[in-house]
């Protein structure tokens, strides 16, 4: 007859089997999230309708507000920054055809600079302008590349590196080079969306000149950042849009 001691022996070498077994039994494999994989590109899209009539004195105005409000309920890009997009890609048409940027590509833009001008709480207005200003990180080589000012602090209120200013992000030395009044208001503002919008149009089609192809639209892009984790953001933002 087992003894007290010996069941409680065996008892404890079967708990230990127990979990034994439970530590050594195969387990299926945890599963990984995969993230989106980015196209190449942004791909084509249809060109905006362009109003009969101007609605307006800058390029918002070009833009049909029927194609606006239904595209913007698509995309959710809001109403005031599409027509912004929309209308610089229209500009850019009539003054460079050749380059064939489309709205999405410049809307992807705005989306992975500032998420259509309200990084911070930013807001765009009626009249384009955000607000308060948007202003980028200094660009001393901690996580960027090292630029030292270029603009006295006049646009981006630093005097010893430049930062990116406004909805487009774009840098002192980049607007000093495509500055343009686009709201029709008489003033060049990095933070107006549609000068923004306007301007970086302008420098990716100097950059590139062909963005309605794969190579000739990573040319662009690359040129506004060469990043690969930013050329596929753009490229994934943008072929949704264009979807």
């Amino acid at each position: 007859m087992p003894t007290r001691v010996t069941i409680i022996v065996l008892s404890a070498l079967v708990i230990l089997a127990v979990v034994l077994v439970g530590v050594l039994a195969p387990r299926p494999a945890a599963v990984e999230e995969t993230p989106e994989a980015a196209p190449r590109w942004a791909g084509t899209s249809s060109a905006p309708t362009a109003a009969a009539i101007a609605t307006g004195p800058g390029i918002a105005g070009l833009v049909d507000a029927e194609w606006l409000a239904a595209t913007s309920a698509r995309t959710d890009i809001p109403e005031r920054a599409l027509a912004a997009y929309a209308g610089a890609a229209l500009a850019k048409a009539a003054q460079m055809p050749s380059c064939a940027l489309g709205w999405h590509t410049i809307a992807a833009v705005g989306f992975v600079e500032s998420r259509h001008g309200t990084h911070g709480g930013s807001a765009v207005g009626p009249d384009g302008t955000v607000s308060p200003p948007i202003i980028g990180v200094a660009l001393d080589g901690g996580s960027t590349e090292v630029i030292t000012d270029t603009d006295g602090g006049a646009i981006d209120g630093d005097t010893e590196h430049d930062r990116a200013v406004g909805p487009m992000q774009l840098i002192p030395q980049t607007w000093r080079n495509w500055h343009v009044d686009a709201s029709g208001d008489g003033v060049e503002d990095p933070q107006n969306i549609d000068d923004a919008a306007l301007a970086t149009a302008n420098y990716l089609c100097r950059s590139s000149g062909d963005m309605d192809s794969e190579d000739g639209w990573r040319l662009g892009i690359s040129a506004y950042n060469g990043a690969t984790t930013y050329i596929d953001k753009v490229a994934l933002a943008g072929a949704r849009y264009a979807a």
